[in-house]
């Protein structure tokens, strides 16, 4: 009873795992996949224009200072690029324009990142103009206290430069406008060689009078984003509020909430993809400002995340600063651990989803990406990894397998106590258990293995689904990225046949099938013939079929996954082999195969 027991349990932690990723990944990634063709044909502009574009909510205002009602928009990104005079910013990884009309941060791409495996194909836009099909910036700003009647600039506010030098690491802009009533306005914008913006305003008081204003930030996007739509990966508004600690509000939730807010005098907020993020940084430790995830509109909404500082009063013949940042990226462990550490920004490494095993997800990394700078191809690393894990967790497998040839070697003796006690359960199960504490047989040991996978399997999945180190890292051969599934697939003679079966609705994510999930339930369904099929013909049935769900299962996982159980069930093959040997107890894996495909005999007539 014990074995069977064990045996569905092992099972069952399996088709939970699986059946749950399926759940919360699979069907929502095969979803995406599907619309991600209507996606970029909005991105690079092809969507009808002539709609009324939404502005920018300046906090503490009804609407931005200065903010038109709506603009038609351009056909295109780039006609709405051209609308308006601009400054380049040229740095060793971004390249975009700072917008003189509001001075905003509004067009920028990543020049490390394409949107395919093709080395050639477009860069990764991460922002783009108000006027074009999918706005998305970043705005700076100062709201009038309640009382003042001062002319502040708004989004329609021409700023002038007093060159037309690009933004680059080593030269910053600083743009200037006067509002002709005795306010000056500068706003000097800095960038790091990664992805870090500072934005420094200064407003000069020559009124004779004091002013009391307030600097504010945002980010703005026009329109639902196209995301993965799943349980495991957080997509929307993303903050980290001092005491409020993480927060991070889905756009479903916020569509329904309407706005968030949150009282902090350290932090940042944003809004973050699976791969890239914008956030705004206010100044640390300078009074408590006001920070909010809000959404607008309903059939096109516009979500945005800013916070308000504390006013600041400029007295006559005086200035008044603020110095905030921005972060505009890739979401790379490094540079957010870099700004982390180094540049103070408090727990910016959360700007990463680890999820609930982060205490290990983020060591795997580590390792992985340590080994990857030695041997350069991630694939490589995963492999290596699985054997350090396979030496890790040596001494558990050891016992555990020990553990199991023990009782195979008992099954002689087991047969003979279920044939005695064949009609009393309570007596079968006393008489094992003595058998077992007889031997020192731990009769759950056999799951130990797949429980302590349990973790490693979420945390590797994670590494290769989440960061961005992941992404279009190629392996060998027909494997270019490790993070997306094996391209091939055996229901198109792994294209021979110009057909795409994942293509076809509802089923199409199993349809998969390619090289390495076929490699990896060879070597499962290899692994299980072990040890001989159970008596029992239920489990003899999930026995020999647990195999094929497997590897229909996990044709939608990333290739990088599917490898390392390819590569586990190798190593785990091997290991039990040579420890049942040890053991003295026949390794039956050759016997076992050989009686699958051996042509069973007739029954002589009687």
């Amino acid at each position: 009873m014990s074995d069977n027991r064990n045996f569905f349990i092992a099972i069952l932690i399996s088709v939970v795992i699986l059946a749950g990723w399926e759940y919360f990944y699979g069907a929502p990634e095969s979803q995406r996949q599907q619309q991600a063709a209507q996606q970029a044909q909005v991105a690079h502009g092809t969507k009808a224009a002539g709609k009324a574009t939404p502005q920018s909510t300046a906090p503490g205002a009804t609407s931005a200072p200065g903010a038109a009602a709506g603009t038609a928009a351009p056909t295109t990104r780039a006609a709405a690029i051209a609308a308006s005079p601009r400054i380049k910013i040229e740095t060793p990884r971004l390249a975009g324009s700072i917008d003189l009309h509001g001075a905003r941060i509004d067009d920028l791409s990543l020049k490390d990142y394409h949107e395919t495996v093709d080395p050639k194909s477009p860069d990764i836009v991460l922002f783009s103009p108000s006027g074009s099909p999918r706005p998305y910036y970043a705005e700076y700003g100062w709201v009038a206290a309640p009382g003042t009647n001062a002319d502040l600039p708004g989004s329609d506010t021409l700023w002038s430069a007093a060159d037309q030098a690009p933004l680059t690491p080593s030269h910053p802009v600083t743009l200037t406008w006067d509002n002709g009533h005795g306010l000056v306005f500068r706003r000097t914008i800095a960038v790091d060689q990664t992805y870090m913006f500072t934005v420094t305003e200064a407003v000069e008081n020559h009124t004779g009078a004091p002013v009391t204003l307030s600097a504010y930030a945002l980010i703005s996007r026009h329109g639902k984003p196209e995301s993965t739509g799943t349980y495991v990966l957080h997509e929307g508004m993303i903050g980290w509020l001092g005491s409020d600690g993480l927060k991070e509000v889905t756009y479903s939730s916020i569509d329904k909430d309407k706005t968030d807010s949150y009282t902090s005098d350290q932090g940042w907020l944003g809004i973050t993809d699976k791969y890239w993020a914008a956030a705004v940084i206010p100044p640390q430790g300078k009074g408590n400002f006001k920070a909010r995830f809000l959404s607008t509109g309903t059939e096109e909404p516009s979500y945005q995340a800013d916070y308000l500082m504390p006013p600041t009063t400029v007295a006559p013949n005086a200035t008044g600063t603020v110095v905030a940042r921005l972060f505009a990226g890739a979401k790379e462990v490094a540079t957010v651990n870099h700004y982390t550490n180094d540049e103070h920004v408090p727990r910016f490494d959360l700007m990463i989803d680890w999820g609930w095993f982060y205490f290990i997800t983020k060591p795997m990394f580590w390792l992985i990406d340590s080994i990857y700078h030695v041997v350069g191809n991630f694939g490589i690393a995963i492999l290596i990894t699985t054997v350090i894990i396979k030496t890790v967790f040596f001494p558990l497998a050891n016992k555990s397998f020990s553990s199991m040839s023990k009782m195979k070697r008992l099954q002689p003796e087991m047969t003979k106590l279920r044939e005695r006690f064949k009609d009393d359960r309570a007596a079968q199960q006393k008489a094992m258990m003595e058998l077992y504490s007889k031997e020192k047989i731990n009769p759950v040991a056999g799951c130990l293995p797949m429980v302590v996978q349990i973790p490693v399997f979420f945390a590797l999945y994670k590494v290769l689904y989440t960061t961005i180190e992941m992404r279009h890292a190629p392996f060998f051969g027909w494997i270019k990225d490790l993070s997306a599934p094996d391209p091939t697939t055996i229901f198109n003679l792994f294209g021979l046949i110009p057909w795409d079966p994942t293509a076809v609705p509802v089923i199409g994510h199993y349809l998969g099938l390619g090289v390495w999930p076929l490699i990896m339930g060879t070597t499962y369904w290899v692994q299980m013939r072990l040890n001989p099929a159970p008596p029992d013909p239920t489990q003899a049935f999930v026995f020999n079929w647990m195999p094929v769900f497997f590897t229909f299962l996990l044709s939608s996982f990333p290739a990088g996954l599917v490898i390392y159980y390819s590569w586990n069930n190798s190593l785990t093959i091997l290991q039990q082999s040579i420890i049942m040997h040890r053991q003295g107890v026949k390794v039956e894996l050759w016997d076992n195969i050989r009686g699958v495909f051996a042509r069973k005999r007739p029954r002589p007539q009687s």
